[in-house]
This record gives C-alpha cells, sequence and structure tokens, in this order.
C-alpha cells in the first residue's frame, strides 16, 4: 500500500492544498504502519516529512518518543492536533535529503507517503538509512503504480508535467525501486494492502479532491486554465 504526494518541481504541493484535510481521511494508514513496524513504547521515531503528522502522532499514542520534520506550514498543523490530542511529539524544521540529527539516533524511521515525493529520492533513502541505528527499522507507505491512486496520478500526469524516471514518486510502490534505492544490504518486506476511500459519491470525491488536493487542483485548471482556482 503506498501513498505520494506530487511535487511540482520547485513547488511542494502540500503549500497551496490542503493537504491535512487529505491527511484527515487517511488515519488508518499511520496506524497501519506503526502496527506493521511493531512500534514498541520508549523508543525514538522519526516522521519526515511528517506532513499534518499523523506517523508521529500514532507513534506517540504507542509512548514512543516521537519527533516530526517537515516545512514550518505542515509543522504547525501537526503541532495543533498533537495540542488537541494531548500528545507528546517534538517538531523540528527540516528536508528529508538534510536531516538535523547524528547517525543512528532512531530505531524507527517513518514516512506515511512524503518521503517517495521528496526532489531527491537518492539523498532522502541515504538520510534515512544514516539517522536510522544498525539493526532498526524503516517504515514507509507509498501508493502501487497499479493501483487507485496510481491510475489518479497517472490521469493528472497527462495535464501536467511531473516528474519521469528515477526521480517519478510512484514507483516506490514497486519492490524493485525499493531495492534500488536501499540497496543490497537491507531486507525488504513490502506486503501490499488495500484502503477504501470512503467517500459518498464519486462526485462528492471529485468535489473534495478539487478543493483540497493541489495536483488535481492545478490538472483541472490545465484543462480549464480561464477557470478560478478554489
Amino acid at each position: 500500500m503506498h501513498l505520494s504526494r506530487i511535487k511540482q518541481p520547485q513547488r511542494p504541493s502540500r503549500l497551496v492544498g490542503d493537504a491535512a484535510a487529505i491527511g484527515s481521511r487517511t488515519l488508518l494508514i499511520s496506524e497501519q504502519l506503526c502496527e506493521s513496524v511493531d512500534l514498541r513504547a520508549g523508543e525514538r521515531v522519526l516522521d519526515v516529512p511528517c506532513a499534518s503528522g499523523s506517523a508521529a502522532l500514532a507513534a506517540a499514542r504507542r509512548f514512543c518518543q516521537a519527533v516530526a520534520v517537515d516545512v514550518p506550514e505542515m509543522l504547525e498543523r501537526a503541532r495543533r492536533r498533537a495540542d488537541a490530542e494531548g500528545l507528546e511529539v517534538a517538531f523540528l524544521e527540516g528536508e528529508a535529503e538534510d536531516l538535523p540529527f547524528p547517525d543512528g539516533s532512531f530505531e524507527v524511521v517513518l514516512s506515511a507517503g512524503d518521503a517517495m515525493a521528496t526532489p531527491g529520492q537518492v539523498g532522502a533513502v541515504g538520510e534515512l538509512l544514516r539517522v536510522g541505528r544498525p539493526g532498526g527499522r524503516i517504515g514507509i507507505v507509498a501508493w502501487v503504480p497499479d493501483g487507485y491512486v496510481g491510475e489518479l496520478f497517472a490521469a493528472i500526469g497527462r495535464q501536467l508535467p511531473a516528474p519521469a524516471g528515477p526521480e517519478a514518486p510512484i514507483p516506490w510502490g514497486t519492490h524493485e525501486r525499493l531495492r534500488e534505492l536501499f540497496g543490497p544490504e537491507v531486507a525488504i518486506i513490502a506486503p501490499r494492502r488495500s484502503f477504501l476511500w470512503r467517500f459518498p459519491s464519486a462526485e462528492h470525491q471529485v468535489e473534495y479532491f478539487s478543493s483540497f488536493h493541489d495536483p488535481t487542483v492545478d490538472a483541472l485548471q490545465a484543462l480549464e486554465p480561464d477557470a478560478p482556482r478554489p
């Protein structure tokens, strides 16, 4: 099961659309991610990029020492959620390609979909490996290319220029690409799971995404260039 946030070449989509509104509908993904890596109370856990903080908050619910890294706009969203739930999470500004931590700082490193859309994927993976302790775990969520979201992004890509080749985000949803990125020394377990979008109707989902999901907004704008942005 694999989640993606598409970045425009120099503009992260989460700064324009409302990624928190989309993330609020996919909380189960982060909960399943934490269960998949078998989090244990007291472990030091990094969530990067944290987006609206779902994985970091899920780790904090398990009494882990959760640290969340992202850009200021998303950290503010995540911080408000942590305050509302009374959860302890440390929030630090940073980028996946240049993490502000010493080597081996975390038993567990998580990314509920956002690492796969970083501009420099090889550098981001190198950082995930660097800050994780030897023998630790890295848990990543990414949408598979032949699933619903993979097909959605393929449709969006027909209207917008998108990263291609090795920097494209969707191939993270394949075992082959994960092996290329993480190398032969990392044991890779990549179970495929299903996530159901429970919108009232297809029309409602289109309306919701066209309001809050920036790549969808941009694709619709490309189809109707004179239409105002919501």
